[in-house]
């Protein structure tokens, strides 16, 4: 007997608590395998676990919901998003690849969610390339638009403060209270979270690779993993080696 499994990534204990009950009523041979209350933990769940499904918040703390679906996509899991977002917003991924719940959560739409999922997985009709176009579908509908996006960082340096135009920046790195601006004239200390700052970000432009770390995709030169096993980035004409969390090395299969 196939045996099914699922994490559940969301951010407020009661929504993951409530969740998990309603599976328990609805589908109790699924195994729930992980609880986590931000991106990161889900994306280092789905790699220890690679589950049949991944419940995942679009909107989580430390990386987004659309991020951890592509690594739950690429480790062959079916992706079901719970957001808040009305029915025009998640118009996006309609087609089938990829479900949704509304919150708050309704025993009757769980049900009916999961039985085109058990559909899906008799069928074993899922195509990961269908899944992934529908996240980047649904990411494009809710990035930020063009007059919320960032433009400029005004950063300190010593008793001034410099306007950085975000093309000259190369990455973001967190540093206890503070986040280190580099760019290839210099670097600046800011103290706008690494969250915050992804808000306001192209994700086109800018990678998340690491809890701290946030890295412009075209000053990426290579990935390499040491004898230890753990990964660093460089960037191109510089010596400047950034941490890869396991959890985002699925970004650079294939580069």
């Amino acid at each position: 007997m196939t045996e099914f499994t699922a994490i559940i990534a969301e951010d407020e204990a009661p929504l993951r608590h409530a969740l998990r009950a309603m599976l328990g009523i609805v589908w109790p041979e699924l195994q729930v395998v992980a609880e986590c209350e931000d991106g990161i933990a889900a994306m280092e769940a789905i790699a220890a676990h690679r589950p049949t499904l991944a419940f995942l918040d679009i909107r989580m703390p430390g990386v987004s919901g659309l991020d951890v679906a592509r690594a739950a996509v690429a480790a062959k899991s079916l992706v079901v998003f719970t957001t808040a977002y009305d029915e025009y917003a998640v118009r996006a991924f309609e087609a089938g690849a990829v479900d949704y719940l509304l919150k708050p959560l309704q025993p009757e739409r769980l049900r009916r969610a999961l039985e085109r999922i058990r559909e899906r997985l008799e069928a074993a009709t899922v195509k990961a390339d269908d899944a992934l176009q529908e996240v980047d579908a649904l990411e494009a509908r809710l990035r930020p638009s063009a007059a919320r996006q960032i433009r400029w960082i005004s950063a300190a340096i010593g008793d001034s403060v410099r306007m950085i135009g975000i093309d000259e920046v190369l990455y973001f790195q967190a540093q206890d209270k503070y986040v280190r601006v580099v760019s290839a004239g210099g670097e600046a200390i800011i103290r706008t979270p690494i969250k915050e700052l992804l808000a306001g970000l192209d994700p086109d432009e800018f990678w998340q690779v690491h809890r701290g770390v946030v890295v412009r995709v075209s000053a990426i030169d290579r990935v390499r993993k040491d004898e230890f096993g753990k990964s660093t980035l460089q960037l191109r004409g510089r010596s400047d080696a950034l941490p890869v969390s396991s959890a985002f090395l699925h970004r650079f299969r294939g580069m």
